[in-house]
């Protein structure tokens, strides 16, 4: 008996630990590209041609990364990528907001307020997360020619607020779901409307859900090339475009450690968000899944 109990358990050692190295190769896998971008990015131009794509630096220079922000080259303007991160949170930041915020009264209407025909307007909404970019470009851009938009951060903001709305409200609407009914009734016999309701007793138990829809709105509007290439124009350009004018622009020497730090540049927001809350992202998506 001992020596059965004394082989399981040497079986269970065995197999965490090619467990934990199949996880960890994984990681390296996944983080390979990202290291390549990080040590070229403080290497020199001799460094780069001397060594290779994973050699160490023989020193360690931030000068890359200044050129990157002020003075690199994206088109015909040599200012760096450092107006278009800016520009980046001036779209970022509003669209998630509002998107966010309009997902929640939607979801919250079509769960605890419905009216006839809601079902067929949630699943028109829901068909909406299954439209291509490319659909919608040239309605969107004869909208926002309508409007008075066209190449302005304000156009660009009220594009992805209108893509964002279907997936908040799928979020929204799933989560609520799963809040007891008998909450809003008994909110309703006690005289509260409905926007009382919303605030008071919905809102408070939204959190979760709410930092899945930032994180996800964030990560979708900050990483958005295509909206940002075909709405915006010359100073209203996020930083992917001005990311990509850097990488294709060619004047003199191609600088490999330029492009890669302008490319960090413009990854941190959204690895900052990951690393602080993704946890709370997949504690979010899990949070509404059974009904209570």
């Amino acid at each position: 008996m001992p020596d059965s109990i004394h082989a399981n358990a040497r079986s269970v050692r065995v197999s965490r630990i090619a467990l934990y190295v199949v996880l960890l190769l994984a990681v390296l896998f996944y983080l390979l590209p990202l290291i390549v971008m990080l040590l070229t990015s403080v290497k020199s131009m001799v460094d780069i041609r001397a060594g290779n794509l994973i050699s160490w630096p023989e020193e360690f220079l931030l000068d890359a990364w200044v050129k990157a922000w002020s003075s690199a080259c994206t088109g015909v303007s040599c200012e760096g990528v450092g107006s278009f991160f800016w520009n980046s949170f001036q779209i970022t930041l509003p669209a998630v907001l509002i998107s966010t915020f309009l997902g929640a009264l939607n979801g919250y209407v079509l769960t605890k307020w419905k009216f006839r025909g809601s079902d067929i307007f949630f699943g028109l909404m829901l068909f909406g997360c299954f439209i291509p970019f490319q659909v919608v470009i040239l309605p969107m851009a004869q909208t926002l020619g309508w409007l008075g938009l066209a190449n302005t951060t304000t156009g660009l903001v009220f594009v992805h607020i209108v893509y964002g709305m279907a997936f908040t409200t799928l979020f929204f609407r799933n989560f609520y779901v799963s809040v007891p009914g008998e909450l809003v009734s008994a909110a309703k016999i006690d005289g509260a409307g409905f926007f009382t309701i919303f605030w008071r007793i919905i809102l408070p138990l939204s959190t979760p859900i709410f930092v899945v829809c930032i994180i996800w709105q964030f990560t979708q509007v900050w990483n958005d090339f295509l909206f940002g290439v075909v709405f915006s124009g010359g100073d209203t350009q996020p930083i992917t475009v001005a990311l990509n004018n850097l990488v294709n622009s060619s004047t003199g020497v191609k600088e490999y450690n330029v492009d890669m730090a302008a490319a960090m540049i413009a990854a941190l927001p959204t690895l900052v968000v990951y690393v602080l809350a993704g946890k709370y992202f997949v504690r979010g998506l899990t949070a509404g899944a059974v009904k209570g």
